[in-house]
């Protein structure tokens, strides 16, 4: 049956995706990066309570892909502390300057995950051949790759992904970027193994003064009182539609 990762911007919503039903989590900090690597503090807290697999995301910035040997120290570091706490797999990616998969850095960072499974995320979606990409991290021994089918997003890269998924003996294909519960039936029908979603709605502040002409973000229109967090009942809903449509498989 077809897995439902939820991404998850906290261990608050990490759990109540639990609670309705995901089969696991990516979890990340920063959504308006598109994901960086957790806090230490954010990683220990969800060791202690969230009981089905976790996969923190490694990222030091937003941006490219392409990493300062600065950076990549940095990473190494960051994806040593998460196997030392114990998480079952890590999501990372590194390109070169040409947009190809960099194997110098991946072949380190695959020595140091031990047994946790890997998944190279989206820096996929901006390599210059996903082809030759999905024959090298094939190679390397990854775990699964995150993409949108090289689109903008994964329901219009679906005809890459159904492509890259039957033709891999490889990394299992996970379709992700703007998966949801409006068009899941067409990854299911595709034959997609796994999706990733963050199935989230947005939540106002608890706060009830908020102060008028500051803001802490450098866009001035961003609005600081909301956010969005996963929605219970749609991971509920997902799942449900996994479940019927494996029933008529089956």
């Amino acid at each position: 049956m077809t897995k439902l990762e939820v991404c998850c911007y906290g261990v608050e919503c990490a759990l109540t995706a639990q609670q309705a039903g995901a089969d696991r989590i990516e979890l990340c900090a920063a959504p308006k990066e598109g994901g960086l690597t957790p806090s230490a503090g954010m990683l220990k807290a969800a060791r202690e309570n969230v009981s089905i697999p976790v996969h923190p995301i490694v990222r030091p910035r937003g941006g490219d892909f392409c990493y300062t040997p600065i950076e990549f120290a940095a990473m190494k570091s960051d994806v040593a502390y998460i196997r030392e706490l114990g998480f079952p797999g890590v999501v990372v990616g590194m390109l070169d300057e040409d947009a190809r998969i960099n194997m110098t850095q991946m072949r380190q960072i695959m020595a140091l995950c031990g047994g946790m499974a890997v998944t190279f995320h989206r820096a996929f979606d901006m390599c210059h051949n996903p082809k030759r990409a999905l024959e090298e991290l094939t190679d390397l021994g990854v775990a699964r790759i995150l993409t949108s089918g090289q689109q903008q997003s994964a329901e219009s890269g679906i005809a890459l992904l159904k492509e890259l998924t039957h033709g891999s003996e490889g990394p299992i294909i996970m379709a992700g970027a703007g998966v949801r519960l409006s068009n899941l039936q067409k990854f299911l029908d595709a034959g997609i193994h796994e999706v990733h979603s963050s199935a989230s709605r947005l939540i106002p502040s608890p706060m009830r003064y908020r102060k008028a002409g500051v803001s802490m973000c450098s866009d001035a229109e961003n609005d600081e009182f909301s956010r969005y967090c996963v929605d219970g009942d749609v991971v509920e809903a997902m799942k449900g539609i996994i479940s019927m449509s494996a029933k008529r498989v089956a």
